[in-house]
């Protein structure tokens, strides 16, 4: 049976105030992750995939599907107040047959992003995979109250760890292999409240482009998933109540997207589907063009 794209829950059927950084367990309306609509038919049966910001929204949706689709997955998340979403995050990709390395993680440390990544390949017994989707915002009404202490921040967690990332897992990626970065709709359109978060978002598209044309030579694959409005934690902790309540209603569907509605894009960018796609902007944004 076919599905209406127009239906879906949306954040004016209720919403959740949070604090930063935000839980998946206390979002209001509940997030779809595919936990009961995914369904895998092999497409990355025996890779080994890390995903950063893996506990909640994006990185949950893309764990379950690559758990469902046969990789075995190490992903990081951030704050202690993320442990129990963490957990739940586990608990789908345990069930869906696979092994599963869970551990907090500040990506804008290199020497983490390191320590991370190697346990990643030693745990699992190699790397195929790294999805960079871990990521910070905060809306900001005045410009020129953006403090440099938040812009260091926004760059460090958004940019400054992708590449440390990336850094890291080149260590244990062969041809083949997959890099898929996590990019936004920002980065075409700009945001006049999420300046320092799509500055970020477009530096995350050339970061793309430069390294898939660096590693071309390497046989390994460097995309972009760049979505839309997405219903995450990171929406109502970060966005004042009334931009959330109206969060999405600009796409074309009238709604933001789930998290399970994006994770495909990263399965056909990490499995043999694409694999003459590198440096490619994938922009799921549910907005047909920019405007």
């Amino acid at each position: 049976m076919t599905r209406d794209p127009r239906k879906g829950p949306t954040p004016s059927d209720s919403v959740s105030e949070q604090s930063p950084p935000g839980v998946e367990r206390e979002l209001e309306p509940a997030a779809d992750h595919g936990e009961k609509t995914y369904r895998g038919s092999g497409k990355l049966e025996g890779l080994k995939a890390v995903i950063t910001g893996g506990d909640s929204g994006i990185g949950r949706a893309v764990a379950i599907a690559f758990a469902r689709e046969g990789a075995d997955i190490a992903f990081s998340y951030h704050a202690a107040e993320e442990d129990e979403d963490a957990r739940e995050t586990e608990r789908w990709v345990v069930e869906a047959g696979r092994k599963c390395m869970v551990r907090p993680l500040d990506v804008g440390d290199p020497g983490q992003a390191k320590d991370f990544v190697d346990s990643a390949a030693r745990e699992l017994g190699g790397l195929d995979i790294l999805v960079n989707n871990a990521a910070y915002q905060m809306t900001r009404p005045s410009f020129t109250d953006l403090e440099p202490s938040a812009i260091e921040h926004t760059f460090r967690t958004n940019i400054f760890g992708y590449i440390y990332m990336a850094q890291a897992a080149l260590r244990h990626l062969s041809a083949g292999a997959a890099i898929i970065n996590t990019g936004s709709v920002t980065a075409m359109e700009g945001h006049p409240e999420l300046i320092d978060y799509a500055c970020t978002k477009g530096a995350i598209h050339t970061f793309t482009k430069s390294l898939a044309a660096r590693l071309g030579e390497k046989g390994i694959r460097v995309n972009c998933v760049a979505p839309g409005p997405v219903w995450t934690p990171l929406i109502p902790s970060t966005m004042p109540e009334e931009k959330t309540q109206s969060f999405g209603e600009d796409s074309i569907w009238g709604r933001p997207a789930q998290p399970a509605e994006i994770a495909p894009s990263y399965v056909f960018l990490a499995s043999r589907d694409s694999i003459y796609y590198t440096g490619e902007i994938l922009a799921p944004t549910g907005r047909g063009t920019s405007r």
